[in-house]
């Protein structure tokens, strides 16, 4: 049997929840076992949906030796009944069929919690897919996104996308994908400025650096064009508390190297440079200020400000002023 034709993997586990990442895990293993039997059936249940004896039907050999694929959600909801039948087929699974768990790895029941152990001691294919959470490895997705598609992108290019962007991984699949093709696979700061100028060049972010840097003028603009092109008001928010925060820990930090501190902070060192730059005319008492006020103006974009828009703007004020009045 060639490799191109060997029987897929029996066992899969799909472990973390992010989501992108996970429906991808997914998508491989329904692949896989394609690519051995193109007629194989996909059936797609949460754990919750399902009793043992529908489990037990769906596993069970077919008469016919058609393919299958079984993908069994959320089985960090699983309860003991369901678990204890999918432990049972685990010690003898099915010619023919392939088991997709999806778990998120946490659980409140003690067999949701076991069910991954399990599944590793029953030889199953584990895909890890956690939550991306830190910069570095936000960066490390576009670096491997850009490199999915075909293209090469440079340390500059990876911030400025991310800054441009955020953090939803769909969105910074499907700019990396586009920026490769547009740009003829070299993709830097210029090409995803020029990809997102207009659209998303003004971002959160950007009113952020405005904000922080304490120029009220160009804080208010950029803030009037992100709202007028549907800026999310909650991303802008987030954008202004991020900015603040990562001024008020570099500056505690001190003047150091970028690269030393970077695993102090927990930030790459590019970000470091360039809060340090933005530190200057901060004092403690204005930071304090600052964090006062993005504290507030999250409460208010979620809901306790009757109107989002003056509860910004007055935010991006106030943060100014607080850099200002040191």
């Amino acid at each position: 049997m060639t490799a191109s034709t060997a029987a897929p993997a029996p066992l899969h586990l799909v472990l973390g929840d992010e989501e992108l990442l996970v429906d991808r895990a997914v998508h491989a293993a329904v692949g896989a076992a394609r690519a051995v039997d193109e007629t194989a059936e996909l059936t797609r249940m949460k754990v919750s949906d399902l009793t043992p004896p529908e489990l037990a039907e769906l596993v069970s050999p077919s008469l016919f030796s058609e393919g299958r694929v079984i993908v069994l959600e959320q089985a960090q909801d699983i309860g003991q009944e369901l678990a204890d039948a999918v432990s049972a087929y685990l010690k003898d699974p099915a010619d023919g069929v392939t088991l997709v768990v999806v778990h998120s790895g946490g659980g409140r029941s003690k067999a949701a919690k076991s069910l991954p152990t399990a599944l590793r001691k029953a030889g199953a294919e584990v895909t890890e897919c956690a939550k991306i959470t830190k910069p570095a490895e936000r960066e490390a997705f576009v670096r491997a996104e850009v490199k999915r598609a075909g293209g090469r992108i440079d340390a500059a290019g990876v911030s400025a996308l991310v800054d441009a962007v955020g953090s939803d991984l769909r969105e910074l699949s499907s700019a990396a994908t586009q920026l490769v093709a547009d740009s003829g696979g070299k993709v830097d700061e210029e090409a995803v400025r020029r990809y997102h100028r207009g659209k998303a060049d003004v971002t959160g972010f950007l009113v952020a650096e405005k904000a922080v840097g304490g120029d009220r003028a160009a804080a208010l603009e950029t803030l009037r064009w992100a709202q007028q092109i549907g800026v999310p008001h909650v991303l802008i928010a987030d954008a202004l508390a991020d900015a603040v925060r990562t001024v008020a820990r570099v500056s505690a930090a001190g003047r150091g190297n970028p690269n030393q501190l970077a695993g102090e902070l927990g930030m790459p060192p590019w970000k470091i440079r360039k809060a340090q730059g933005q530190t200057r005319g901060w004092n403690a008492a204005g930071l304090a200020e600052a964090m006062r006020t993005v504290a507030r103006v999250n409460a208010e974009v979620k809901g306790a400000a009757a109107d989002p828009d003056y509860a910004l703007e007055r935010a991006v004020l106030d943060v100014v002023g607080a850099k200002q009045n040191r």
